[in-house]
Parts: structure tokens; sequence; C-alpha cells
């Protein structure tokens, strides 16, 4: 074993995997880190953790500001491709439930550690009184039925929320006014096959319907669906 490198398999996919080790790492610490501290993190020799920034770095997926490291403007880029191709395989899916629920559906993304921001939105045909709601809206990841949806797909934190802890079980979250005072929602986290969920689908409604049962199965099949698409 060498360079502290401790991953099994083909040196190719060690050092794919390393890299990404330490990406993650830096994801979870946006302020950046030295050589030394991702070392310590990451398990891997200050050696190995220097030529791996380095070929990051080349792909600008990270930058160095003195001998601190951060994500690269890269990563923005590889994101926003990402969200590209999460409209194009919900749109369809967003419209069915939309007008399934009579209600506006809509897709949200974790922005940041503690930020949500809707991404895309459908309001239901045929229906003549729904909420509005916009893309590009933002609020705390820990509030609304969005953003609880995303985080119950991902580790639990220290110190979270009893509601994102309730959902977590159900498998979905549902609140009442939390972002917007009448309005009821119910979202669930869209899984990919590996890694935490990054986006949530949800409808929105005015007043809190009875029929949560009925919702739940549509929200969690087209979260499913979006899923398997991408």
């Amino acid at each position: 074993m060498s360079d502290g490198d401790t991953a099994a398999g083909p040196a190719g996919s060690k050092t794919v995997d390393a890299g990404l080790h330490l990406l993650e790492i830096l994801r979870d610490h946006p302020d950046g880190l030295n050589i030394t501290e991702l070392s310590r993190l990451s398990g891997l020799h200050r050696n190995a953790v220097s030529r791996h920034l380095a070929a990051l770095g080349r792909h600008r997926l990270v930058t160095r500001q003195g001998h601190t490291y951060l994500l690269g403007l890269g990563i923005v880029e590889l994101n926003e491709a990402v969200r590209h191709r999460l409209r194009g395989a919900a749109t369809a899916e967003l419209q069915t439930l939309a007008d399934a629920c009579r209600a506006t559906a809509f897709i949200t993304v974790l922005d940041t550690e503690d930020e949500a921001v809707v991404l895309t939105v459908s309001e239901p045909r045929g229906s003549n009184i729904h909420v509005a709601y916009r893309a590009g809206n933002r609020h705390p990841a820990d509030q609304g039925a969005s953003g609880i949806a995303i985080l119950i797909g991902r580790p639990p934190r220290q110190g979270e929320r009893q509601a994102v802890t309730r959902a977590r079980c159900a498998g979905y979250s549902v609140t009442s006014g939390e972002l917007q005072p009448g309005a009821w929602g119910l979202a669930a986290p869209i899984l990919p096959g590996s890694g935490p969920a990054e986006a949530s689908i949800g409808i929105v409604t005015i007043g809190e319907r009875e029929d949560e049962t009925t919702i739940a199965p549509l929200v969690l099949s087209a979260a499913e669906r979006i899923a398997r698409l991408l």
C-alpha cells in the first residue's frame, strides 16, 4: 500500500475514488482546507493529496488560495449540467403530478448545505385556484416540505429538527404554513442510484389536504421514475 491510498482495486479506480473523496471533503468545508487537514480527513498521505489536488486543479474542480484549497468553478459548471438534465427528466413527470394532485408541483435542489432552491415548477391544468410558486425561490434546507425531503435522503445530521426525523421514518415530508401562510406541502426525495439525495419533488396547495394517503404514493412514484431517468 503506497501514498496512503487505502481503496482496493485497480490503480485507476483508486485514483478516481481518492479524488472524489477529496471533493466531498471540500464540499463539507466551504471555507477550505490545507493539505495537512485534507490528509488527516481523507487518510491519504500528504504527497498523494498534493498529487490529486494538482489533477483536480487542472480541471478547475479545485482552486487554491494561499495554502487553502476550495472547490473550483468547474464544480458549478458540472452542477448546472446536472440541473439541466434534471429539468429535462422531470418536465413530463412534473406536469402529470400537478394534474393528478390538482396542485402546483415543483422540483427543489440543495444549493448549499443549508439552503434549497426551487429548480422548476408546473401548475395544474384545469385548476382555477392554485399556489403560485416561482423557480429560483430559496429557503432554509430544513424548512418546508421540499427541503426536508432532500434532507431525509441524506445521512442524519446531529441536532436535526424533529420534523426531519419524523419524515425520515415516513419516507416523505409534510408541512403546513412553514414557508407561506395557509400553504400545505408534501414532498419526497429524488434518490440517485448511489450517494445522497440532492433534489426532491413535491406539491403545494392552499389549505390542508385530507387525502395525504392518496397524494403521498403519487409523489413517491414520481420521485422514483425521475431517479430512474437520471
